[in-house]
């Protein structure tokens, strides 16, 4: 028969075997749980690729993408509206061309969109539209489509002084429209810039995007022709400039049917301007 003293006496053996193992006779503490993200967190979008400033702060300026990144190319449409047309867009002149953005839409073609704000403020509606389409992105195309330097096509000009203004007032009729994430890409007016306008739209922190290949769709009459010289001059990496403008560029919905089947059949795949310039090594 066990006795009370033998029990204790077993129960202070066993204690000291325990200790002696170097195992915790205490009472086990409470652990927190670790926390849960809340179910309606998301995490947080990543900031469109941008190129580093030049030398002096310089505005970096893009082309084309890398030749090695295979058989891509990027259409973008310049939205052009310059500041003082508001009374012939009264008048009934069309400087948007909604059946282009249909046409695109139909393709299944990302784009790039280079808007101007005067062309947000007279188009808020499409403005609107365009920017919520995941296959879209808008980009800076100054508010008055102005020069930033002198003899550009016989356009206004912008004073020195005058052009970072001129950029940040784009992006805010981009907001005013309910554009509310517009990309940090900057097209100058009439692709004219020098080492001046570079430095003068520094700060806004933009890149500025050109191409390389020219679609000759402004004022053209002739689809076709259209057609032929951006095929002829596409190839890996391209970026292509034309318009998005019925009343200067009549041709360019037209074009843009024989342009996109005739390059898939080519192999090409269709991007926006930001993922040439992430492959390009853009920082984030």
């Amino acid at each position: 028969m066990i006795t009370p003293v033998c029990r204790l006496a077993a129960l202070c053996v066993l204690g000291a075997v325990l200790t002696a193992c170097g195992a915790d006779t205490s009472a086990p503490a409470l652990r927190p749980r670790a926390a849960r993200p809340s179910p309606s967190a998301s995490p947080a979008p990543s900031r469109p690729p941008t190129l580093a400033p030049g030398p002096a702060g310089l505005t970096p300026v893009f082309e084309n993408g890398p030749r090695t990144l295979g058989r891509t190319v990027a259409l973008t449409f310049d939205a052009d509206m310059t500041a003082d047309q508001g009374p012939r867009a009264a008048a009934g002149e069309h400087f948007d061309n909604p059946g282009l953005i249909s046409a695109l839409r139909e393709l299944k073609v990302p784009a790039t969109v280079f808007m101007t704000g005067r062309w947000a403020e007279e188009y808020p509606d499409q403005a609107r539209s365009i920017g919520r389409d995941p296959r879209f992105e808008i980009a800076n195309h100054s508010y008055s489509h102005y020069a930033f330097t002198d003899d550009c096509y016989g356009l206004p000009t912008v004073s020195e002084d005058r052009m970072r203004a001129d950029v940040e007032r784009a992006y805010k009729a981009f907001r005013k429209a309910g554009v509310v994430d517009a990309m940090p890409y900057f097209r100058f007016p009439g692709g004219c810039y020098d080492r001046r306008a570079l430095r003068a739209v520094g700060g806004t922190g933009v890149t500025a995007v050109q191409w390389d290949v020219v679609s000759g769709d402004a004022f053209a009459t002739d689809a076709d022709a259209v057609a032929r010289q951006v095929l002829d001059g596409v190839g890996p990496g391209s970026v292509v400039v034309m318009h998005c403008t019925r009343s200067a560029a009549p041709t360019t919905e037209r074009a843009v049917r024989t342009i996109v089947p005739e390059l898939r059949r080519r192999g090409y795949r269709f991007v926006k301007v930001s993922e040439l310039i992430g492959a390009a090594g853009g920082r984030r």
